[in-house]
């Protein structure tokens, strides 16, 4: 069987402090609650540097320069140990400042909402003129005047875009009256549109396929794209592709909170699997409601505020070439409505059951993939270290159906799991930061196969109290198959060759 094969992945971050500040949903509730908190006060003081950003180990990790495996070798924490000569740019992708990215915003902008005041828009544009994967985009960033944004801003409900204490821009409302058209959510959008961009952009780069032959995107974010009439009606995924140029593509949005990105990959899988499409693309930008999400907690045990940057990310999935890595579209792990929210029973859904109906082990598996958040984040905030818990969760699971001894447990966690290295942006941590590494080391023959499994949790939008997960199962890839049939290409141009001749008999014989 020819299975469909993950091509290519691209990773970007974008660092935001100033976005944390006036952006991120646990500082605009404290704001609103509690403006004069010690918290809003201290904030500033915690948040790192640019510089600071690109040297933190985790980050290095999610845009290919070092590896998983280093990463693990490295003392934890990993917060306040800068890599020396850290690189912005990776092999996945790039770390972008926040300056640029306002930028990035104005080009990402079709219906002039964005707004730079001139000096910085000048600025802005100069840095992106140099930007190998931008340069060509950058005059759509013009300028304005202060006195006009600054009035946006204190009378118009738009949404300021600072440097520092320095009022440089806004994202104004685009609607006087309906409120998912306000200057919030369209700060919201352009974000998390500008983040997918900038990760499209890298995964076309240096692609070895014509971008035109890619068919159709999957957008897999968590933000709701709409006005006061279909609130949730997207569509993300054409709004990104019209910018990054895939004019050979349509295509439609995913949601499904935390588990978004695997449900696209297994669309993407089947889509390509049934021949409707021959490469598609799943791509997701980052959350700004999710900056500084646990900064409370960051602040209050000395730490900076961690979650300072936007996650973004692209995968694009094709017909099987041969090389690249298959998606076994026979090892679907699904969480169904009936089995309930038990840990154990979710990972018998994702993990277990789908090896065990193709004869596999879950020792068999060489790596998984669950929720990859960074633990330096997570750790403060009580959290725990979120990866492991779910490596001791499976570890577990095999000791108990007799796969594994019980001794050898700890080292499962090492030998099957990867640390957390991916920023706490929901959708970005879930499964997916694994696929660029995974790609590398099944091709240079460090893997044989890895899970990604993603989880999410349905009952945070009030609908249900259900939890979700799927998971798929990537692998080496065996060659390309010939298709079996009940007769052979050759026995076939043979029949059509007789029918020809029986047929050119009759004409004459007439």
């Amino acid at each position: 069987m020819n299975f469909p094969v993950i091509k290519k992945a691209s990773y970007i971050l974008v660092n935001t402090p100033d976005m944390v500040i006036h952006n991120g949903s646990t500082q605009t509730v404290e704001r609103e609650t509690n403006p004069d908190s010690e918290y809003l006060r201290d904030m500033k003081s915690h948040l790192r540097g640019f510089h600071e950003v690109v040297a933190y180990a985790p980050n290095q990790t999610y845009i290919g320069n070092i590896t998983p495996e280093e990463l693990a070798e490295m003392p934890r924490p990993w917060y306040g140990k800068n890599i020396e000569n850290a690189n912005r740019f990776g092999k996945f992708g790039e770390i972008m400042p926040q300056d640029e990215f306002y930028g990035l915003m104005k080009i990402s902008d079709v219906f002039d909402l964005v707004l730079l005041e001139n000096s910085f828009a000048e600025s802005v544009k100069e840095k992106l003129s140099k930007h190998p994967l931008i340069e060509s985009k950058v005059e759509k960033i013009v300028g304005e005047e202060i006195d006009k944004i600054r009035s946006l801003v204190t009378d118009s409900g738009a949404e300021g875009l600072y440097e520092g204490t320095e009022l440089i821009g806004c994202v104004r409302r685009a609607h006087e009256f309906d409120p998912n058209l306000g200057a919030h959510y369209m700060l919201e959008n352009i974000a998390v549109k500008a983040s997918g961009i900038l990760a499209g952009l890298h995964l076309v780069n240096n692609l070895d396929i014509p971008i035109e032959d890619i068919g159709y995107i999957l957008e897999c974010s968590e933000e709701a794209v709409g006005d006061m009439n279909q609130r949730g009606g997207g569509n993300l995924a054409k709004s990104i592709g019209e910018v990054v140029g895939l004019v050979g593509a349509t295509g439609a949005d995913i949601r499904g909170f935390c588990a978004a990105p695997t449900h696209a990959l297994v669309n993407a899988a089947s889509l390509v699997k049934s021949g409707i499409f021959k490469n598609v693309l799943v791509i997701a930008g980052g959350a700004t409601a999710k900056l500084g999400m646990n900064g409370k907690d960051h602040v209050k045990k000395g730490l900076s505020i961690l979650e300072d940057c936007l996650g973004g990310f692209a995968i694009l999935v094709s017909e099987n070439d041969g090389v690249s890595p298959i998606l076994r579209t026979d090892v679907i792990g699904k969480h169904t409505i009936g089995h309930g929210a038990a840990p154990q029973a979710v990972l018998e859904a994702l993990v277990l059951d789908p090896l065990t109906a193709v004869g596999m082990k879950i020792t068999d598996v060489d790596k998984y993939a669950p929720e990859m958040q960074t633990p330096d984040i997570t750790e403060p905030a009580g959290a725990g270290d979120v990866p492991t818990q779910n490596y001791k969760m499976i570890g577990a699971l095999a000791v108990k159906k007799g796969q594994l001894d019980r001794k050898e447990l700890p080292n499962f966690i090492k030998q099957h799991g990867y640390p957390g290295f991916a920023p706490t942006q929901g959708h970005i941590p879930s499964g997916a930061p694994i696929v660029g590494h995974g790609i590398d080391h099944i091709k240079s023959g460090v893997l044989k196969n890895f899970m990604i499994i993603g989880k999410g949790s349905l009952f945070l939008g009030r609908m249900t109290n259900l939890f979700d997960g799927i998971s798929i199962l990537v692998e080496k890839n065996p060659g390309i198959v010939e298709e079996q049939s009940g007769i052979s290409k050759e026995e076939v141009k043979a029949m059509v060759g007789d029918a020809m001749k029986d047929f050119a008999e009759y004409l004459m014989n007439k």
